[in-house]
């Protein structure tokens, strides 16, 4: 209970209101379970959970003066939410609902003690109470043994597991998601019945689907995250792409497991964060081959090939996260990066023009980053050699890009002369042809570096002179 004291003021002035009032608060589920574990979010960082025997009306009545802001947005499923001193506190009334087993929409139904509402919890490390308004401060309520369950990091459910995702076929995701996020494990039966339901995962909406993901991908243990959604079927329902990595091997195609090698590029990637996780880089990560089972040729020779599966990724890429709702920036940004992750295998010892160098900078753009790390993450040759020549040979790209940043303005390359300054020279009104002149002005740049104003002046009447301008 120490990690508790951290919130106790704030818990406590909470309780004396609701226990003057005669109301019962606890604070409940994830709140307790991050107390326990000692990573309990206070203050801008995450919400404090309560439940409550008041009406929802009661509790907007027993925070008012006592709030800085509170909102109802939930409060047709018994939940108000309010702010103080900066922390974030969301309070629900007792639950005791029922689900139409069509839906995740229960029809919302107020209970009237706090076991039967840590009942309807989704696991038992979630069905833990504090009670603070009792005489004996602070009593704990642990009727589903969530602590043993916490202590061996395991996940269960109150009720049966069948119960629980018929209710609300979420939860098995959210069991994913708690083990990439905690690195807790899912108890026998959880598993059984994850495999055996994961097609109600249809009922969910794409939204929620992927936001539950998305926290999976962030979490600390992605790769054991996507191995439970993999092993029980989920993957299949909402991103069948990844299991179809898992291709078989014969005598004829033999080759690395596509699937194991782009978990291993995904926690190669998560290593190389700076700046925090990297929601983009690790779906990069995860999705850069998958162009591959499409794409697999057995070749005269007897080699495996999968010519183009960097193109073919980025339009299944495009296509799976746009089913998923993502928004557009994370779709173009990810998408980019599967299209461009090859493009380095071209330089080989260094044979690139600086024309070469100053093209991949200006198709990477702003995702240079992303991708210097993504693509250094793309080497799980067990071959020490080779991935030390692999990795000697991107240091050399980007020394040239450095070098090239000192000279040039690389990463904002724009042509020696912009469009005002080519319809003034070749006296033309805007128009198509003007476009075309730029687009060769690019060109030239890329290809030979800043030109003086002279010769970009030259090489631009020229280059009219052949159009017959």
């Amino acid at each position: 209970m120490v990690e508790l004291m951290r919130v106790a003021p704030l818990a406590d002035e909470l309780a004396r209101r609701f226990a003057a009032a005669g109301y019962r608060l606890y604070l409940v589920g994830g709140s307790v379970r991050d107390a326990m574990l000692g990573r309990l979010a206070v203050g801008a960082g995450g919400d404090l959970d309560f439940t409550t025997d008041a009406a929802p009306d009661v509790v907007q009545r027993l925070l008012t003066g006592w709030a800085e802001r509170q909102w109802d947005t939930g409060i047709a499923f018994g939940t108000v939410g309010a702010v103080r001193r900066g922390q974030t506190v969301e309070i629900t009334t007792f639950r005791a609902d029922s689900y139409d087993g069509a839906s995740r929409k229960p029809a919302v139904v107020f209970g009237d003690t706090v076991e039967g509402d840590l009942l309807r919890r989704d696991f038992t490390v979630n069905a833990m109470a504090i009670d603070l308004t009792s005489a004996d401060r602070y009593r704990f309520i642990d009727p589903h043994d969530g602590l043993t369950a916490l202590t061996d990091r395991v996940l269960d459910t109150p009720a049966t597991p069948q119960e629980s995702f018929a209710d609300d076929p979420l939860r098995m995701l959210r069991a994913a998601r708690f083990v990439s996020q905690l690195g807790f494990t899912v108890a026998p039966r959880v598993r059984a019945a994850m495999t055996e339901m994961a097609g109600e995962l249809g009922r969910i909406t794409p939204e929620r689907l992927q936001a539950e993901f998305s926290k999976l991908m962030l979490g600390a243990h992605p790769r054991a995250g996507l191995d439970l959604m993999v092993e029980t079927g989920l993957a299949e329902q909402m991103i069948p792409e990844v299991p179809a990595m898992r291709l078989a091997t014969d005598e004829h195609m033999q080759h690395k497991d596509i699937y194991e090698h782009s978990l291993v590029v995904m926690e190669q990637a998560v290593s190389r964060e700076t700046d925090g996780q990297d929601l983009v880089l690790r779906l990069a990560a995860l999705l850069h081959d998958i162009g591959k089972p499409k794409t697999r040729k057995l070749e005269a020779d007897g080699r495996v090939s999968f010519h183009h599966h960097e193109v073919v990724g980025a339009k299944m890429t495009r296509a799976r996260l746009r089913a998923l709702r993502y928004p557009k920036v994370v779709i173009d940004e990810v998408a980019q990066l599967v299209y461009l992750h090859l493009r380095f295998h071209g330089y080989g010892k260094g044979e690139w023009t600086d024309s070469a160098v100053r093209r991949y900078v200006t198709d990477a753009g702003p995702l240079l980053e992303r991708l210097h790390r993504l693509v250094r993450s793309d080497c799980t040759t067990r071959n020490k050699r080779r991935a030390a020549a692999l990795q000697r040979s991107y240091d050399s790209l980007e020394e040239r890009i450095a070098a090239l940043r000192e000279q040039e303005q690389l990463d904002s390359i724009r042509p020696d002369l912009d469009g005002n300054q080519i319809m003034a020279l070749l006296g033309l009104q805007p128009g198509p042809l003007v476009g075309k002149a730029y687009k060769y002005m690019l060109g030239l740049r890329m290809e030979r570096g800043p030109l003086s104003p002279e010769e970009a002046e030259a090489e631009l009447r020229r280059w009219a002179a052949e159009q017959g301008g």
